[in-house]
């Protein structure tokens, strides 16, 4: 569910196409301005406390110490970041 959620607010910011989850994985994909941005991305999030693979296409996992604020936390973080308010 928290996967679920995750990628629900993430879908239509531009550049970034989210895969459906499985089970507690998600991949999302960045592309255009969201790609060109990409490199600062995960830096951003860890400096958050939110911890993220990849460059173009990254794989975020919940898991058991993760709950529904951190998930609405990690969306305001991505969402701040691509808006370029980060």
């Amino acid at each position: 569910a928290l996967a679920r959620r995750l990628a629900d607010g993430l879908a239509g910011l531009p550049g970034v196409q989210v895969e459906p989850p499985h089970s507690n994985i998600l991949f999302v994909d960045l592309s255009g301005p969201a790609a060109a941005r990409s490199a600062g991305l995960l830096p951003h999030l860890a400096a958050h406390g939110v911890l993220a693979t990849g460059l173009y296409r990254l794989r975020l996992v919940t898991h058991l110490g993760v709950d529904a604020d951190g998930i609405d936390r990690a969306i305001g973080l991505i969402h701040d970041y691509f808006a370029g308010k980060a």
